[in-house]
């Protein structure tokens, strides 16, 4: 049987690696899309080859692409997870997380080098607020009406490739991933286990999370399946409310006593703002801004995995309780907590 190359950009980030992992796992030819000065701390398995690709240029990386063909033949597989969450720019949302990905699209296209399958790593943000009086889950057919310009550059991205011809593929949208090396959720841990309980606002989130393990496996059931040309939502299949989510943490890291504290919307505002004209002075982006702002405002994430489970028999391995004990393990193991 021929060993299938695989193509994952973003490879150096913390989904990105665990991608590259259970590629190699599965004895694929394993190209990493990674810059040149991006840290490959978790990428140093010598089966692991290393590509820098232009997305930014698409004459260039049509080029690119054609010098690899001419030397290795094209890629039978791509998983595109390159993007970025935060920036000091709102517009680099665009470019990178829209604009890169078009460039890349036409690039395959013109280069003959269409892949058998090619997943696209988006996002629940793309959709937008879920229901916020009856809290039902977002399903397939409601209307995306994105109100961040994270969520608004991916549901571009999607619709380019939704209106792309003869382009195998399968569109992901994650809530949100947790798991070993993260940072956003391990600031959380952290802000616990200091003995603060910081939440935004008085109404209780529900909240949907998905294991990184469990999000990897759903990309090589989706990669490795006859289904094309659809998207799904991607969580545990479980609902959390924020106070569950801390009475969890509070539990797998022992700590007892912790000071809970609900900070009014509007003063969160106020400093999601600040915290961001900040970040354009400094030149480094903020982890609060106005679009995260928006974020953490959300009341709903619930969203219907159904189509996922019978489609690719996707089955989680990890509700919140595991997971969140092997992140801790790892952080704990790793100097991080």
């Amino acid at each position: 049987m021929d060993t299938k190359r695989i193509l994952i950009t973003g490879a150096s980030g913390f989904i990105g690696s665990f991608l590259v992992e259970k590629a190699i796992s599965k004895d694929y030819e394993v190209w990493a899309g990674v810059r040149k000065n991006s840290n490959r701390h978790y990428l140093q398995d010598e089966r692991i080859n290393f590509i820098d690709l232009n997305f930014g240029n698409k004459d260039f990386l049509t080029e690119q692409l054609n010098n690899f063909i001419a030397k290795h033949g094209k890629f039978d597989y791509i998983i595109h997870n390159a993007g970025v969450t935060k920036c000091i720019d709102s517009k680099d949302f665009d470019r990178v997380n829209f604009q890169y990905t078009a460039n890349f699209i036409e690039a395959l296209q013109e280069a003959k080098a269409t892949p058998q399958k090619f997943i696209l790593m988006s996002s629940l943000s793309a959709f937008g607020i879920g229901d916020e009086i009856n809290y039902t889950p977002i399903k397939l057919l409601d209307i995306p009406e994105p109100n961040t310009a994270y969520g608004r550059s991916k549901l571009k991205a999607e619709k380019y490739l939704q209106a792309t011809k003869d382009f195998p593929y399968i569109i992901l949208r994650p809530t949100g991933v947790y798991g070993p090396r993260e940072k956003d959720y391990f600031l959380m841990v952290k802000t616990v286990k200091s003995g603060l309980d910081v939440g935004a606002g008085f109404k209780p989130q529900h909240l949907t999370f998905i294991y990184v393990k469990d999000l990897v496996n759903a990309a090589f059931l989706g990669l490795e399946s006859n289904i094309t040309n659809k998207a799904y939502f991607v969580s545990d299949g479980d609902v959390y409310t924020d106070k569950e989510y801390t009475s969890l943490v509070k539990q797998i890291i022992e700590k007892k006593h912790v000071l809970s504290l609900k900070v009014p919307l509007w003063l969160l505002k106020t400093i999601s703002i600040a915290a961001e004209e900040i970040s354009h002075v400094t030149k480094k982006p903020s982890t609060l801004n106005r679009d995260k702002f928006k974020i953490m405002k959300q009341r709903n994430w619930e969203c219907d995995i159904t189509p996922l489970v019978q489609d690719l028999g996707f089955k989680p391995e990890y509700d919140l309780k595991k997971g969140l004990t092997e992140s801790v393990a790892w952080y704990k193991e790793n100097g991080w907590l």
